[in-house]
């Protein structure tokens, strides 16, 4: 049993969530998720320029594909995966000992006020790991204290909404016709990222300069067959498919499904995606 961390009042909400059934259910479908990154997968580590010898710190690391990648990177360097979520780090720490990587580690912390200690990484990555804190701002000056000067700092996140095909769709249908506001730019949402003057300003604010922001736009994964698909997108949603009254339900239900048949192709379902890979120096 480990000791809960302590978490900012601002990301007490999340804590819940990542440490409860939001946990849960990517803990379940965790290989799902990395065969939906996994055509950004290679770009995020390649951006963050790790060598034999590097310290790195995985920011959100959930399952820890990052960190245990970069840690057979650097052999004789070492990674520590931080998350909220104790299940994920569960099954990281598990896999990470089936692949006998001794040099990566994992810890259950708040990333946006943990002690990480003093300029004591070369580099910092996160896929969708800093879209969620409550005070961005905070968060991203806690890590750059983390990181030696002159070090890395790579993020994969969202870009906006309207760019998304899938996120966007699967959102409109699980709201049943009811007319949904764009999510808040300033709440934790995977969108909180996706506005790179936003991003731009809090990295400067933080301590970073020379900030880069790359398109990476291509299809994204969602299942080998519809069924397959339909069970990963349905649980996702489950929320607001609750929220449905019967018939209503029953008719977002088709359409999903039907909307899931139109985008089967030979590699499986497939929706279009957009993310920025963000790549900041510590100044």
């Amino acid at each position: 049993m480990t000791d809960t961390p302590t978490v900012d009042s601002s990301n007490t909400d999340q804590f819940r969530s990542w440490d409860g059934g939001n946990g849960a259910f990517w803990t379940e479908r965790a290989e799902r998720f990395d065969e939906g990154m996994s055509g950004y997968h290679g770009e995020l580590l390649k951006a963050a320029e790790i060598q034999q010898d590097s310290t790195i710190l995985d920011i959100g690391c959930g399952s820890g594909q990052v960190t245990r990648d970069a840690a057979r990177i650097a052999r004789g360097g070492s990674a520590l995966g931080v998350d909220l979520s104790s299940t994920l780090l569960d099954l990281a720490r598990a896999l990470a000992a089936e692949e006998r990587l001794t040099n990566a580690a994992f810890v259950q912390a708040d990333a946006q006020l943990h002690d990480f200690g003093e300029s004591r990484f070369d580099v910092a990555v996160s896929r969708h790991g800093t879209m969620f804190f409550g005070d961005r701002q905070a968060a991203f000056a806690n890590i750059a204290r983390a990181i030696q000067p002159g070090g890395r700092f790579v993020q994969l996140t969202w870009q906006a909404l309207d760019r998304n095909e899938g996120i966007r769709t699967f959102r409109t249908i699980a709201s049943g016709g009811r007319e949904l506001p764009p999510p808040p730019p300033e709440a934790p949402t995977p969108f909180s990222l996706s506005d790179p003057d936003r991003v731009r300003q809090l990295l400067t604010e933080a301590g970073f300069a020379d900030i880069e922001m790359t398109d990476l736009s291509m299809p994204m994964y969602y299942g080998r067959d519809v069924e397959d698909a339909f069970d990963f997108i349905t649980g996702n949603f489950a929320s607001a498919l609750r929220q449905l009254d019967n018939e209503r339900r029953a008719h977002a239900i088709d359409a999903l499904r039907a909307d899931i048949a139109a985008h089967l192709t030979d590699r499986g379902v497939l929706y279009g995606a957009a993310h920025w890979l963000i790549n900041a120096r510590r100044t």
